[in-house]
């Protein structure tokens, strides 16, 4: 590791899978790249570790003992500081339900095995660039009776504060910053989770039915056939 690398604060990276082989084959190659790594061999284990361990990115596995992924995810989303953590699932399902299901419980990414260790590191490093440039991140919209404030990833609706996994605040920030403009499903998957990472277009639509419980059906409109768009004129 340079000393360049080594001089930068470490993501802190939490490893997943009862595959043993596979745990050390990440564990090594994410360490290489200059990481911080934890693992975990079960879902219980691993959202045990997560609580105190804070890791800002969490790799699972779906098929495990105890605990099976998805809803190991699900409780990871749970719990307050780790809602802007984000969850890769590398599993052996290529089935589109499995895909469908892990989005619904708050999935940055979805890779299905076998792993291509250098195609991996690779995405998770441009993964963290892109955190780190992003806008300025005392950028607050003010918008209807909605206060987005990507400072602390905080949305107030009212006197209400409304909790947002990482994804789904993302794409409410996204769409308020261009009110009234309408984006295609593949438009709104290039600018919130990249063109190099491949996701189904339904993952947009299960984060804008998640977001329109979470601060109702008024602001996100959909536009039959052609996408979806926030109102600053809501009816």
């Amino acid at each position: 590791m340079s000393a360049a690398k080594a001089a930068q604060p470490l993501h802190r990276i939490l490893v997943v899978d009862d595959d043993a082989d596979i745990v050390e084959m990440l564990e090594y190659n994410l360490t290489k790249e200059g990481y911080d790594v934890r693992t975990a061999t079960d879902g219980r284990k691993a959202v045990e570790i997560a609580r105190t361990y804070l890791p800002e990115l969490v790799m699972l596995d779906i098929m495990m003992p105890h605990l099976d992924g998805i809803e190991a995810g699900r409780q990871l989303r749970e719990i307050p500081e780790l809602r802007q953590t984000y969850i890769l699932y590398l599993t052996a399902r290529s089935e589109e339900y499995s895909e469908v299901a892990a989005f619904d419980v708050g999935a940055d990414d979805y890779i299905t095995k076998p792993i291509k260790p250098r195609a991996l590191m690779s995405r998770i490093n441009a993964l963290f660039r892109r955190e780190a440039q992003k806008a300025d991140p005392g950028e607050q919209i003010n918008i209807v009776d909605l206060t987005i404030n990507r400072k602390n990833y905080s949305v107030a609706q009212g006197d209400k504060s409304v909790i947002l996994p990482k994804k789904e605040f993302e794409l409410l920030f996204f769409l308020a910053q261009h009110p009234n403009k309408v984006f295609s499903r593949e438009e709104l998957l290039q600018k919130i989770w990249g063109a190099d990472i491949y996701v189904l277009e339904r993952t947009v639509d299960v984060h804008i039915r998640k977001l329109r419980e979470k601060i109702g059906d008024t602001h996100i409109r959909t536009l039959k056939g052609v996408g979806y768009m926030f109102t600053d004129q809501p009816e």
